[in-house]
């Protein structure tokens, strides 16, 4: 049977919300906390199966959340495409080599670091309840290729948006290869039992539109396409973050089958804008969670209200912060969970 986010993701309007929240497996819970410590650094914890299915299942065990995320990392794709991955304590992820330096036919791919990913799937999944939903995800390839064209993050991807006007047919052949593998890699973790999955686009908003169309919708589109066609009953999340204005033109062309938001997005103008009856995710801000004012309950409230004519799964805007306290996230989800359309 399936659970309530499935089939909210699937488009029935419950009168009660689903809620997971973006990162919940992570930082802001003692027990992960306890866990890293004894186990060591972030890539050791992706690739010891045990460990990475225990962190899946921390959040459910504590709050019941109606979806376990898969604890892994969107740079996953590119270390089995050939770049060394490392996470550096105070400094995040580093990629090498950078492809602004290096051609993509210069990377040896490695496949292999694909399958450890696919039997955390498979340990979580045969844990959970029947009635939670499996997540899986990947990040969607405009974000990877910034972290793959820099070797890191950065704040306004100058570099990949410079080499993308500069040399177009190269990033093009980024964006292609990073497409093939995604589509392997999701379909991968659907066939180990994930029930949906997330495409995160976190650096999407920094495109003009018609760099949007070519490096977000159009390879997003090429991601669904494949995988709908290996598994149409599947549902897609797309979440695109920072797009503002544009995640209409996301949510209609993508395929997607629904759409996450992100706190900058007015949940009114958002329910008035997306296609009729189209699933949506979101959108508490974050650090409104981590003060836990008087207004907590008010935004969650508001943000229910905006869509309540429409399947709706209650998220953040983006991922809890890792200083956020436990009683917070109790308080959030006894609104939501009391609330009803």
């Amino acid at each position: 049977m399936p659970g309530l986010l499935l089939e909210t993701l699937r488009g029935k309007n419950a009168g009660q919300r689903p809620v997971w929240l973006m990162r919940q497996a992570g930082r802001y819970l003692p027990e992960y906390r306890a866990l890293r410590a004894e186990k060591g650094g972030f890539l050791a914890l992706v690739y010891d199966n045990d460990a990475a299915a225990e962190i899946t299942l921390q959040p459910i065990r504590r709050f019941g959340f109606d979806g376990a995320i898969l604890f892994s990392d969107i740079l996953i794709v590119p270390y089995a495409m050939g770049q060394d991955l490392q996470f550096l304590a105070g400094e995040g992820p580093r990629l090498s080599p950078r492809l602004l330096d290096h051609a993509l036919d210069t990377l040896e791919s490695v496949p292999e670091r694909l399958s450890p990913i696919y039997e955390t799937v498979r340990k979580v999944r045969a844990s959970l309840p029947v009635d939670k939903t499996m997540l899986g995800f990947a990040g969607s390839p405009w974000t990877v290729a910034t972290y793959m064209v820099a070797g890191e993050g950065s704040r306004d991807q100058h570099d990949t948006r410079a080499l993308a006007y500069r040399d177009p047919a190269a990033f093009q052949a980024i964006i292609d290869g990073i497409v093939a593998v995604t589509v392997e890699y999701l379909c991968g973790q659907i066939d180990a039992g994930a029930e949906a999955v997330q495409l995160f686009d976190s650096w999407a908003g920094s495109l003009s539109p018609t760099q949007f169309e070519r490096w977000v919708i159009a390879p997003n589109a090429a991601i669904v396409a494949a995988v709908k066609a290996r598994h149409p009953q599947t549902p897609i999340i797309g979440f695109p973050k920072g797009v503002g204005e544009k995640l209409p033109a996301y949510a209609r062309e993508t395929g997607v089958d629904a759409v996450g938001i992100d706190e900058t997005i007015d949940p009114v103008w958002a329910a008035g804008a997306l296609p009729a009856d189209m699933p949506v995710q979101g959108n508490l801000d974050p650090l409104l969670l981590l003060a836990g004012s008087d207004d907590l309950e008010k935004g969650a409230l508001a943000v229910l209200a905006a869509f309540s004519e429409r399947p709706h799964v209650f998220n953040l805007g983006h991922g809890i912060g890792q200083f956020t306290p436990i009683d917070h996230v109790e308080r959030l989800l006894a609104v939501v969970r009391g609330w009803r359309g």
